[in-house]
């Protein structure tokens, strides 16, 4: 059986949906399965190996040109490869970010159009480049791309899969007309995909109320992590000082300030606490950051709180290895976790709001703390807890360590997913070797 896994770039930003879709791909490639993992829109960035092909298809710059007018799509062919080349996606899309509500959500409706839509070029394209692989199954990104899935299945007589994967906080930002307009294009199309991997059983449940998917075509696959390189299962060194980390992109709906706030509030206590902060730092939030270094710096706590920046593979594993407790207050309800996974791959336990995905992965691994959401208070008091209890806080730290490592890894999720591959493959019609 053959996978072409279509997996969407974030404009030059390190995500956690790109890096779950790298680390899938890989893990099935290393089991021996088929799989060509292709990059819509930008190219995608993680921090292990990149395995996805160079070529990017659907690319950004003729995406948002087509959508402006159907003048573009007739630009000679080779032109439109010129505006799909990684060097130049990277360079314009790291500002995509900075785009209108109104017209992220106009761009967005021409997208889930799909072959009625302004882009059905890009359509075009895309479909012979993917059916050139001759794959079987094709995975569709997130339920943005649900508009692609009738003509796909119509000319490569393919199985379509997509991947729910947190598309809700950015639907929620959109402007009154274009997020009516949005799900009721979802809504629609999600009827053409044959199946639906959800990242966690809590957003599997968010996508059937609010996308009108069936249940029963959503098929819970857990995340997984790769920790061959964070080194031995043993347990690790505790900090001399009680270290909290933050492992995330610096903007307000993870939740940075809150943290902030409950370390002022254990530090007013007089503790002994020091502040560890890894993550991108993007154009648009620049002036959050540095109101929150501004509010510290004032409070006396520069020498206590180290800013990494936006760290790769190796250090985030030290990050973690300095850290006694990970906590990454979201104030939005998070699909996946990703960061939550890693820390306890490295017997380093959370302390997370009880909203989204939390409660499960924590509920799940026995590996942190819940806090009630949005409420520094309570983030300071159950930091305090652990400060106080040093047993519980490595008994915490193993239990997440060992659930993580049995249930969590990059293999389980990939034999998990080809089970759901093989299904829809089969179900097309397609012959599963």
């Amino acid at each position: 059986m053959r996978l072409a896994y279509l997996t969407a770039g974030a404009g030059g930003m390190l995500c956690g949906s790109c890096m779950r879709d790298n680390t899938l791909a890989a893990a099935l490639i290393r089991q021996g399965r088929k799989v060509v993992l292709v990059p819509v829109f930008t190219p995608i960035r993680t921090d292990e190996r990149d395995v996805s092909q160079s070529r990017v298809l659907y690319g950004g710059i003729n995406v948002y040109l087509q959508n402006k007018s159907p003048l573009f799509g007739r630009v000679p062919a080779f032109l439109r490869r010129m505006l799909d080349a990684p060097s130049l996606l990277r360079s314009v899309m790291r500002w995509a970010g900075e785009t209108s509500g109104a017209v992220a959500g106009d761009l967005t409706a021409a997208v889930l159009e799909g072959e009625r839509g302004p882009l059905s070029v890009e359509l075009d394209e895309l479909i012979e480049a993917v059916g050139a692989f001759e794959p079987d199954v094709v995975h569709l990104p997130d339920v943005f791309f649900v508009g692609l899935a009738r003509e796909i299945k119509r000319r490569l007589g393919v199985g379509v899969v997509c991947t729910l994967t947190g598309e809700d906080i950015f639907i929620d930002k959109l402007p009154a007309a274009q997020r009516a307009r949005v799900l009721d294009l979802i809504r629609a199309r999600q009827r053409d995909v044959d199946a639906f991997i959800a990242v966690t059983r809590y957003y599997g449940d968010y996508a059937s109320r609010e996308f009108a998917i069936d249940a029963a075509r959503i098929h819970p696959v857990p995340l997984g992590v790769h920790t061959d390189d964070f080194g031995p299962e043993a347990p690790r060194p505790r900090p001399a000082t009680f270290t909290v980390g933050y492992l995330a992109r610096i903007c307000p709906e993870k939740g940075l300030h809150l943290l902030i706030d409950a370390f002022s509030r254990l530090r007013a206590e007089g503790r002994d606490v020091r502040l560890l902060i890894g993550g991108y730092l993007g154009r648009p939030e620049r002036s959050y950051f540095d109101n929150l270094r501004n509010t510290w710096r004032r409070a006396g706590h520069e020498d206590r709180i180290d800013y990494r920046g936006e760290v790769d593979r190796a250090g985030k594993a030290d990050l973690l290895r300095a850290c006694t407790v990970l906590s990454v207050p979201t104030i939005y309800r998070e699909a996946k976790g990703l960061s939550v996974l890693e820390a306890m791959a490295q017997g380093v336990p959370v302390v997370q709001p009880a909203h989204g995905s939390f409660p499960e992965l924590v509920g799940d691994t026995g590996g942190g703390l819940l806090f009630a959401p949005h409420d520094s208070g309570d983030l300071a008091a159950k930091l305090a807890n652990l400060m106080d209890a040093p047993e519980e806080t490595e008994r915490l730290g193993k239990a997440g360590r060992e659930a993580v490592r049995s249930r969590y890894s990059d293999t389980i999720m990939a034999q998990s997913a080809w089970r759901v591959f093989e299904q829809c493959a089969r179900a097309a019609g397609r012959i599963v070797d």
